[in-house]
């Protein structure tokens, strides 16, 4: 029997020589590119089996070009890059990887809540700028830290990330809040809410939804104008959710706290990002979810889905 064609369309995504790609490979005939432009994807797909991408957009155009494709899987959860009913349609099957990142997502949330309430960079760079140096006393302290102990954190969805964010922040003594889609899965005793409740109760709000239409710029100038003065934003699921000028407007004009971001509505980030500067708003480039240990966990899942489909026993199916 004859292996399968595989291509792999970018694998920058996901290594760049780190984490290892060879349990995808051995499964096929494969050929693995870095990167790939949208315009390029049909010609570099050809006439493949089976497609692994990130966020590569595969088109029904795609489909109906790459006539042997039948299997796309994906180097993530999300899967609005793919036109699932154009892969229904030509008997293709997408599979995607839940729930690989739960606890670095988890964690990068934290980095940011920690990193706002406890100034640790700020006292660090202060440190490094000589100022403890012959300073007349033992300590300083004369950037303003807060205990986070006591504080309500508003959670905006709550999924695998959102209940790990909840577990985490009650062992900070935190006071646990959540507004979701779903209020019957919150089986934990957590308080649900409107999302207006939970913006003007709430002195973190953090965010971990998917990105619908619906829920598209939910957090916007009006939504905004619900927060506290002191309160801080986090965002750590889909760029798309917050209206960026309008943060941007609030940040400037110390309406909030701050916010701590590590998704843009366009990534990478463009050069007329109205965050880029904003005041108290510290971003980071989308690598919540890419420590060395979870990517090696997303490529082992990957590599199994793909596996499962030859066998003829697809798995983490969502089409």
């Amino acid at each position: 029997m004859s292996k399968i064609k595989i291509v792999i369309l970018d694998s920058e995504t996901v290594t760049h020589g780190d984490v290892s790609l060879d349990d995808i490979c051995a499964l096929g005939d494969t050929r693995v590119y870095g990167y790939t432009r949208d315009e390029d994807i049909a010609d570099v797909i050809g006439d493949a089996d089976a497609v692994i991408c990130n966020k590569c957009a595969i088109t029904e155009d795609v489909f109906s070009r790459c006539k042997s494709l039948r299997y796309v899987g994906l180097f993530a959860t999300g899967y609005n890059n793919v036109d699932t009913l154009a892969a229904g349609k030509r008997g293709a099957v997408v599979c995607n990887v839940p729930s690989y990142s739960t606890n670095a997502v988890a964690q990068h949330t934290f980095a940011f809540i920690l990193d706002f309430f406890n100034k640790a960079a700020r006292y660090s760079d202060t440190v490094a700028n000589g100022d403890w140096i012959d300073y007349k006393l033992f300590s300083y302290f004369y950037i303003p830290t807060n205990e986070i102990a006591g504080l309500t954190l508003g959670i905006v969805g709550y999924g695998d990330i959102g209940r790990k964010v909840a577990q985490i922040a009650r062992a900070f003594d935190m006071n646990v809040i959540t507004h979701t889609r779903t209020p019957s899965k919150v089986n934990d005793k957590t308080e649900v809410c409107t999302l207006e409740q939970l913006l003007k109760c709430s002195d973190v709000v953090s965010l971990h939804c998917p990105l619908t239409s619906e829920n598209q710029c939910m957090i916007n100038a009006h939504t905004l104008s619900y927060m506290k003065p002191n309160a801080l934003l986090v965002n750590t699921a889909r760029g798309g959710l917050i209206d960026e000028s309008a943060l941007a407007d609030a940040l400037n004009n110390e309406r909030i706290a701050g916010a701590c971001l590590d998704v843009l509505t366009y990534e990478p980030m463009r050069s007329d990002c109205k965050l880029f500067g904003a005041k108290n708003c510290r971003i980071t480039p989308h690598v919540a979810w890419a420590p060395i240990e979870t990517r090696e966990r997303l490529l082992r899942e990957v590599a199994q889905n793909l596996r499962c489909w030859i066998e003829g026993n697809p798995r983490n199916v969502v089409n």
